[in-house]
Formats: C-alpha cells, structure tokens, sequence
C-alpha cells in the first residue's frame, strides 16, 4: 500500500474521531473546529493531530478554537504539534503528549525473526495480569493492553508472561497495536517479537495496523517492523485568557 494511501486512511480515521464532520485541510495548514465530543482528547481539553503535511484541532468551546486558531495562523503544520511552539503562543496547562503515529501497509511488515515462540493468550490470563501489574499502573495503561480486543501474543520466560502483544479495533477497520514488556527483560526484541504476531494477525483479517508511540524504544520496534510515520498526535488543556490577548 502506497505511502498516500496510508495518508488517506489515517486522514479518515481522525477526522472520523473529531466528533464533528470535518476533514483535513489544504496541505501546509490547520484547521480548527469547536467540537466538544472530540475522542482525541480528555474532556474540555483540545486536540491536535497531524497527518503529513496537513493537521486539524478540535477545541471544546468557542473561545478555545478562536485562541487555536489565531495562534496557527502562526505556525508551521510541523509547529502545532510541538509543545515549545504552543507554549510560547497560548496558555498553556497541562499535556498529554505529543506521542508519534506509524502505519503499515498490507505488504509492508518486516516480519520478526528468531527462535522465539510466540503463544496467544485470553486478556484475563493470569500471567498477563502479572505482567501488567509488574509493569506497574502508568505503563500498563500507556500500553492499552488491557483494552485489546484481540487475543494477546504472548511470549514466556518459564512460568512468567515477560512480552505481549494486540490491538484493539478502532473505526475505519483500524488496528491499534499495544506492546508491553517485563521492566527486567527490556532490549532483548522481545517488544519486536509479539508485535510481529499481532501485526500479522491484524493483516490477515483486513485491518490497518496503527502505532502510537511517545518513548523512543517504541518508535524504533515499529520501524523495525516496517511501519511509517505519518503523522503525531497530543492533547492540550488551555488555561481562560482574554480572547485579544497577543493580537
């Protein structure tokens, strides 16, 4: 699948998830929408996605979108994703991100290699629930592992679930990949390992496979897989200001 395909489908994936209808803009720019229902971000926070070279935001109220808008104006697509950048044109509270997205097409996935058996699992295995809890409660919610809607890809170290692996589906018949790893068995492949499996599962029921990624580690297993970054993705809870301010 062609790199502009990819793009489309991303593109349509996002704009799907603003809450309102709303595509991406003319290349080069940002469009901002009021939409309070936006799935990018918290509740009363903004939203900012970047897809190539083109990017939208979705803001919870009015007044949000018109200070978004006014400071875009200012910017690059490449600046409204870059925390520095907001933050030296808006008030800004309080982030979530900016967290890299990869995608891979159906021929695309360079496919892990080794003598390392990858099991499949049910989420509520016990030795998954012992990964998780090692992992702790921060990593193991950035991880979306316990949301998968997959089966878990699973590699062992005698008794103990050390990797696993799966996705949850989203809409637009989009895989979003989730990988954890055992804190103690870290830069070993084993993240590459069962993401290939469920990468692999993804692919061969049709879906299109999405990494979201903020940790470099992360960034480097999906390009090892073949994956392509597209595009990044981070939330913002802006503070109340007069809406003239810096004009």
């Amino acid at each position: 699948m062609a790199d502009e395909l990819l793009l489309m489908r991303a593109r349509e994936l996002w704009a799907g998830l603003a809450g309102v209808p709303v595509e991406f803009g003319p290349s080069g720019g940002a469009k901002v929408v009021v939409a309070p229902g936006s799935l990018w971000c918290p509740p009363s926070w903004t939203g900012i996605v970047r897809i190539g070279d083109t990017a939208l935001v979705t803001a919870p109220s009015v007044q949000a979108a018109r200070m978004m808008d006014d400071a875009t104006q200012k910017m690059t697509h490449e600046e409204v994703v870059d925390i520095a950048r907001l933050r030296a044109l808006l008030p800004v509270l309080d982030v979530l991100g900016p967290a890299s997205l990869f995608y891979l097409g159906r021929d695309g996935l360079l496919p892990a290699r080794g003598g390392t058996e990858v099991e499949q699992l049910p989420i509520g295995d016990r030795g998954l629930a012992a990964l998780l809890a090692l992992a702790g409660e921060e990593e193991a919610g950035e991880s979306g592992l316990e949301d998968i809607s997959s089966p878990a890809f699973c590699l062992r170290r005698g008794d103990e679930v050390v990797a696993a692996a799966g996705y949850r589906s989203w809409p637009q018949s989009v895989a979003h990949l989730s990988v954890l790893v055992s804190p103690h068995c870290r830069g070993r492949r084993l993240a590459r390992a069962v993401a290939s499996a469920a990468v692999t599962h993804a692919l061969g029921v049709g879906l299109l496979p999405q990494w979201r990624a903020r940790p470099g580690p992360s960034q480097r297993v999906a390009v090892a897989l073949g994956f392509h970054e597209l595009g990044a993705q981070l939330s913002v809870r802006l503070g109340d200001v007069p809406l003239d301010q810096g004009r």
